[in-house]
This record gives C-alpha cells, sequence and structure tokens, in this order.
C-alpha cells in the first residue's frame, strides 16, 4: 500500500500541475482572445465573470456527485474537458465557440478544482502529516510554466490554437494515464456527535469561518493577479515591461512559501502558520500602499506570495479535519468560496481605485486578510479516537486504489 500511497500522491501532483498550467495559459491570453473574437471591453467582463460562477455550480453539482461517484473518476474525466475546453477557446471563430468553451471550462473546473482538493485532503489524512501545501505548490510550478508558455506564444505572434495544442497534447494523454493511480482515501470514522454535526445547516455554520478565510484569500491573491502591473505602472511610475515582473515574482514567492509550508505546519502546527501567512500578507498589502517607487512595491508584492500561499491549501485541509466523516461535502462547499473572491476581488479594488486612490484600494485586502487572525482557532487539529496511544488506522482500511474506470 506505500507503493499505492507515493503513486497517488505523484499522480495527483501532476493533475495539480497540469491544472496550473492551463489556468495559466487563460488568463494570460485575454487580450488575445478578445482579439480573436472581437469582445468588446464592455463585455468582456461578463464573459470573465461566467467562468467563476459556472464553476460554482460544477462544485455544487460535484457535491452531490461524489455521493455516488469516487472523486477520483470525476477528476479523471474532468481534468480533459478543461483541457479541451482551453483548446476549443483558442480554436474558435464565433462569439458564440468562444461562450461554449468558457461555459464547458467553467463548469469542467469547478468539479476538477473540488475533486483535485478532495483527493489531497484525504491522501493527507492518510498520511498522517501535512502534505497539502506540496499540492499547491506544483499548482504554482504549472502556473510559472504555462505564463512562460504563454509568454513565448505571445512574443513570437503565435496563433492561439498554435500555442496551445502542443499543450493540450502533451497533457491530456499525460494526466489520463496517471489518473490510473489516483487514491481514494475513506472517510474517517466520527462519532455520534460528529456525524450529527455532519449533516444539514450545521454543516455551514461550522465552515463558515473557513469560507470567510478562503473568500479572503482570493480576493487578496485576484489584487495581485490583476492590478499589480496596472498599480506599479500608473501608481509607482515604473516602466511597462517592469510593471510585469511582480505577478512573476508572486508566484515564485507562492511557490517557493509552499515548498517549506508543510515542514512549517509539521513542526509549528496549522494555526501559527495561518497567522504568520496573514501577517506576512498584511504587511505586503501595507508595503505596496506605501510605497515611494517600484522598487519598495516589488518587495510588498514579494512579500504577500510569501503570505498568501499557505492560506488556501491549508483552509482545504482544515475543512477535511472538522468535518473527517464529511470531508468531501464540506471541501465542495468551501470550494464555491475560491470563485466568490475571485468575483469580489478584482472589481472592489477597481472600484475603490478609481473612485478614492489605488493606494486606498490596497489597505481594503490588507484588513480582510488581518480578519483571518480572528479565525485561525478554525485551522487547529480536530481531536479523534486514534490521539493519546488509541488504535491508528490501517493504511489498507483507509485508502483504495482507484484503476477503474
Amino acid at each position: 500500500m506505500t507503493d499505492v500511497l507515493r503513486r497517488g500522491r505523484a499522480s495527483l501532483a501532476f493533475s495539480f500541475f497540469a491544472q496550473g498550467a492551463t489556468f495559466a495559459l487563460l488568463v494570460t491570453r485575454i487580450p488575445a482572445i478578445q482579439n480573436r473574437y472581437g469582445v468588446s471591453d464592455a463585455l468582456l467582463p461578463v464573459f470573465l465573470a461566467a467562468v467563476p460562477i459556472l464553476a460554482g455550480v460544477g462544485s455544487v453539482t460535484t457535491e452531490q456527485l461524489v455521493k455516488r461517484i469516487p472523486p477520483s473518476r470525476l477528476l479523471r474525466w474532468s481534468q480533459p474537458v478543461v483541457l479541451l475546453a482551453l483548446l476549443g477557446a483558442g480554436a474558435g471563430g464565433q462569439m458564440a465557440e468562444l461562450g461554449l468553451a468558457l461555459a464547458a471550462f467553467g463548469l469542467a473546473v469547478g468539479a476538477l478544482d473540488a475533486s483535485m482538493n478532495m483527493l489531497g485532503v484525504s491522501l493527507q489524512r492518510t498520511y498522517g502529516r501535512s502534505i497539502m501545501l506540496s499540492f499547491h505548490a506544483v499548482y504554482s510550478l504549472g502556473g510559472i510554466v504555462g505564463a512562460s508558455l504563454a509568454w513565448v506564444g505571445a512574443h513570437w505572434h503565435l496563433a492561439l490554437w498554435v500555442s496551445y495544442l502542443p499543450v493540450v497534447a502533451v497533457l491530456l494523454p499525460a494526466a489520463l494515464v496517471a489518473s490510473r493511480w489516483y487514491v481514494d482515501g475513506e472517510p474517517a470514522p466520527v462519532g455520534e456527535d460528529q456525524g450529527k454535526a455532519a449533516g444539514g445547516g450545521v454543516v455551514f455554520k461550522l465552515l463558515l469561518p473557513l469560507c470567510l478565510v478562503m473568500t479572503f484569500a482570493y480576493i487578496g491573491d485576484s489584487t495581485v493577479s490583476n492590478w499589480s502591473a496596472k498599480y506599479l505602472k500608473d501608481v509607482l511610475g515604473s516602466s511597462e515591461q517592469l510593471a510585469t515582473v511582480p505577478y512573476n515574482v508572486y508566484m515564485v514567492t507562492t511557490l517557493v512559501g509552499r515548498s517549506i509550508g508543510d515542514l512549517g505546519v509539521r513542526r509549528f502546527g496549522a494555526v501559527a502558520v495561518v497567522r504568520l501567512g496573514a501577517l506576512v500578507a498584511a504587511v505586503g498589502f501595507a508595503v505596496v500602499s506605501a510605497a515611494p517607487d517600484a522598487w519598495v512595491g516589488m518587495l510588498g508584492f514579494t512579500l504577500l506570495g510569501l503570505g498568501l500561499c499557505v492560506l488556501v491549501p491549508q483552509t482545504f485541509a482544515a475543512a477535511g479535519r472538522l468535518f473527517p466523516g464529511a470531508s468531501d461535502a464540506a471541501i465542495a462547499r468551501l470550494n464555491i468560496f475560491n470563485y466568490v473572491g475571485f468575483l469580489v476581488g478584482s472589481p472592489l479594488v477597481g472600484a475603490l481605485g478609481d473612485s478614492w486612490s489605488y493606494r486606498g484600494a490596497m489597505l481594503v485586502p490588507m484588513v480582510l486578510v488581518l480578519v483571518t487572525l480572528v479565525y485561525a482557532r478554525s485551522f487547529a487539529a480536530q481531536p479523534d479516537r486514534y490521539r493519546g496511544g488509541h488504535e491508528r488506522p490501517r493504511t489498507a482500511d483507509v485508502g483504495r486504489g482507484s484503476n477503474g474506470l
């Protein structure tokens, strides 16, 4: 079973990598997609908002589907749909074709994100130590690779489908092969009180602090991804070339932070790591807001990458600990607030920047991230019957291979 778990971890890590690359290839080429289909500036936000809204629908649907279908099977078939939808967005010629491609992308990516994190949480439970940050680190690596490939395509003025086709041709069959080794974890045994808490509206009451943390984290993340270049150029007076650097730096520091984050969780606990991450992110936003020049601004965005990177993986992990017998449902519901934060963050900062100032707008996500400190205790390890020297589960009892279709 040790080999089964190792293969399961490696195959899931590849899925995170593929999704990071795919998402980066889509979002970094939005201007090219807009030009290809003749989407007006007024209509573009409608297309962009539709994707996270449909992803939320996909996540809600996944919560119901995993009652009958293993998460591994949902992940196995949602990832190819996401990859083919990316290719469709680059290969179409009519606006209706773009709409269909983005709709398929949104619905499938909701199922993909939810099922990936379900498998990650169940594997972490089986391993008995923190490994969730390593999966999200690989996602960050995929994002860096995808953004780099997008830069190559833009630099050489390649057609979108020419940029996307080789990536899809490599990742799609590789993802299907890797999916043979996904591992579905069994729900953790729970007591009667925990079982009652796992149903109905009680779940949302207990899950609400984590939902807020997820939302605030993605508001911060979307602020960086959507406004860092404009902020450096228009507010801090950098060159256009230099303005492209902060997001790349942010992605690299996100990768670094997540690569070492699991060690911090194992040594100091999730609560301490989340608190430190929130404080570092808040300092990053403060530095960005007060920066006198572009270089100090980039220092702020660097701190943001190191701080924000731990919040999302630990939020998923905390949901799994909070509802050990219903972790799949908790993760599916929590995943919706990923898209809520994405939808709220960019318009919020833009509206505040236009009506007030962009320096002042940067203080709003800072305050929201600091609110995470109030809910940090929600990340504490939950007591279970395997503590205090009691019997621990055998590997064979908590994990099973998923080699069938």
